[in-house]
């Protein structure tokens, strides 16, 4: 079915809109082109646009983001289950869990087996004790985890409890495997790559990652910029 073309009180009462993120950008780069089309194409000087849950830089997928009175919304929706499919490479870490930073140490992967390899999702399963990711944007002493990172400042950082719904691997052509996973609000799947890695004995680090969907919302029915702007008046 055809979305009709929105209109300026709809974004005033309030939307739930999903978007795909595209590769690169920024959680807030995204808010901040919705606000941006929504005010030139509506004419309306002032509108709330908040997002339900942030996407690192270097993952796509879903993103929900709220307009309007449905920014009230915003905590329940972040609140909700989400899963993602995406990539380790085992063999290497770095100190960003990801591709953020360059590879810091190596390690062999002639031992690991498709077996073993599945077995190790299964220790994951459940409610786990998680350490976020240095690289990340957690608040410690009112200063960003990431800003001690880049500055080589060393500072410990807590684990959580995070509750991992499923956990899979879909396909495997070390030392790359590809997995699914549905989690709890909280969990990095940066740290969930990091933590497989020790758990099979070589180290891993997150080399693509896609948020497929939040609670019943699936990025199947997520608009790119493109789409969206078709649909302003």
């Amino acid at each position: 079915m055809e979305q009709n073309v929105f209109t300026p009180d709809d974004f005033k009462e309030g939307q739930i809109l999903l978007f795909d993120k595209p590769l690169g950008w920024t959680s807030f780069q995204l808010v901040n082109k919705v606000r941006w089309l929504i005010r030139q194409s509506c004419k309306i000087k002032k509108i709330k646009v908040g997002h339900a849950g942030t996407l690192d830089p270097l993952a796509t997928g879903l993103l929900i983001i709220c307009t309007g009175k449905f920014t009230k919304r915003i905590e329940e929706l972040q609140g909700q289950e989400k899963e993602y499919t995406g990539t380790f490479t085992l063999g290497a870490t770095t100190p960003s869990y990801d591709l953020e930073t360059e590879i810091d140490k190596e390690y062999p992967v002639d031992h690991l087996i498709n077996e073993k390899l599945h077995q190790a999702t299964s220790n994951f399963i459940g409610e786990i004790d998680q350490v976020p990711p240095v690289f990340s944007a957690l608040k410690k002493d009112g200063k960003r985890l990431y800003e001690y990172a880049r500055s080589g400042e060393e500072v410990e950082v807590k684990s959580r409890k995070v509750v991992i719904h499923d956990f899979e691997i879909t396909a495997n052509r070390l030392p790359e495997i590809d997995f699914l996973t549905v989690c709890s609000k909280g969990t990095y799947i940066r740290s969930l790559a990091n933590d497989f890695g020790k758990a099979v004995g070589s180290g891993a680090h997150l080399s693509s990652l896609r948020r497929t969907k939040i609670g019943d919302f699936k990025v199947e029915d997520a608009f790119d910029i493109e789409g969206f702007e078709n649909l302003l008046p």
